[in-house]
């Protein structure tokens, strides 16, 4: 097992931060862990495969979910975009 891989943070929630928690988790500890893998994927820190693989879920799943909090599968600026479209125009 890789150093890292059995690490532990302990963190001080108060009431405030604990009442608006957000996650499909009941459990704080797991909230926050989800809050962490959804950031690093949005960030593009991590792949859509990792997070998933991280939070115990499908990729198709964490994607979906992700989609569902605003964080985009995609995430294209407008000359990617348009670089794309005119990409899948010449494959046949």
């Amino acid at each position: 097992m890789p150093w890292y891989a059995a690490f532990m943070a302990v963190m001080r929630l108060d009431e405030a931060l604990l009442a608006v928690l957000p996650g499909a988790h009941p459990e704080p500890a797991e909230q926050v862990r989800e809050l962490a893998v959804l950031e690093l994927y949005r960030r593009r820190v991590i792949t859509s495969g990792k997070a998933a693989e991280l939070l115990g879920m499908r990729r198709d799943q964490l994607i979906l979910h992700a989609s569902r909090l605003g964080i985009p599968y995609l995430d294209l600026d407008a000359v990617e975009s348009e670089r794309e479209v005119e990409a899948s125009r010449t494959v046949r």
